[in-house]
């Protein structure tokens, strides 16, 4: 595996979300009356503009409508979201700070050595909001008009062929080493760190395959600049009609998918951890919501506590054992 890429800054922005209005923020407190009575921060410990900021902003958004108050939107990156998500660690266990994470998040020590904190432990889960299916993108220049085709001619002469990962831990990643077992394809792969450098390769030429959230990659393949092989959904997207799921080529069961959720501190209080999961229960089910994540390539979910900690759980066991398999050594 080689690395290529340069690291990410910390990047810090604030944004103000909520039907209340920015002009709340100003106000003094309103006393310890039933929660929310102030404004809540919501982190997103990746700089501006990504696919992870993008959600978040629209969650902060609606489940500012729900809580009725304004929800700020602040912007820490950097280590591989380690150090905005431990701000939200070290923040009072008071509801009013939040963390918005991918799935990435939860597999922790597995991916960044000096991070700080267990991601299971040291965090509550509020509930999952969304999940992006994702797509395998091949290089135009590979042979093949199909994913059998293709991969027929992969086969042939693997050692020329390679595969893209945007980042240790993402679902990409643990897609393309799932991917890889289950066909028993030896194909090299080339760490990168962010989506960007990989794209650029793959079109390039100096990577051929690439494995990521359709959110990002589904652009490529509809401009025809790459070739969509499969999407990894239980069915196709509307986004791209004509890209075929893992289930219709042949990969049964594999419907990995990169997800985002809520979390608050660990000592957060039952009864505030159960106000925040039903409203984003609520917002789940917003008839705007769901247009508006879904004309992005997101699926919206409604796990709350239980559920997400169940699945996170899950998450973790299964990833943390196939990076552990591929002999993954984070850097």
């Amino acid at each position: 595996m080689r690395l290529v890429g340069v690291g990410a800054a910390v990047i810090r922005r604030r944004t103000f979300v909520g039907a209340a209005g920015a002009s709340l923020l100003a106000a003094p407190a309103l006393g310890q009356g039933a929660f929310p009575n102030k404004p809540l921060k919501m982190v997103v410990p990746y700089p501006p503009g990504g696919g992870t900021d993008g959600l978040g902003r629209i969650t902060g958004q609606f489940l500012s409508e729900k809580l009725g108050q304004p929800i700020i939107i602040q912007n820490i990156g950097g280590a591989s979201s380690t150090v905005g998500s431990e701000t939200v660690r070290r923040a009072d266990p008071d509801g009013y700070t939040l963390l918005f994470n991918a799935s990435l998040f939860v597999l922790g020590k597995t991916v960044v050595p000096t991070c700080p904190y267990d991601p299971v432990t040291d965090f509550r889960a509020i509930a999952q909001a969304g999940e992006a299916p994702l797509v395998l993108l091949v290089n135009n220049n590979v042979p093949g008009t199909d994913y059998k085709s293709t991969m027929e001619a992969i086969a042939k002469e693997p050692k020329k062929y390679f595969f893209a990962l945007s980042s240790g831990g993402s679902a990409g990643h643990i897609a393309t080493l799932a991917f890889l077992k289950k066909t028993g394809l030896p194909l090299d792969t080339i760490l990168y760190k962010g989506t960007a450098p990989a794209n650029a390769d793959l079109l390039a030429g100096n990577v051929q395959l690439f494995m990521d959230p359709w959110t990002a990659l589904l652009p490529l393949a509809t401009s025809g600049r790459a070739r969509g092989l499969f999407v990894t959904s239980k069915e196709r997207t509307k986004l791209a009609p004509n890209i075929p799921t893992s289930d219709e080529v042949g990969l049964k069961d594999f419907n990995i998918s990169s997800w985002y959720g809520v979390w608050a501190p660990k000592d957060t209080p039952d009864a505030i951890v159960d106000k925040l999961a039903s409203a984003m229960a609520e917002v789940s089910k917003d008839p705007a919501f769901i247009e508006k994540t879904t004309s992005l390539g997101i699926v919206p979910t409604a796990r709350g506590p239980k559920d997400f900690a169940a699945f996170i759980k899950t998450e973790v066991e299964v990833n943390t054992a196939l990076l552990k398999e591929s002999d993954f050594k984070p850097e």
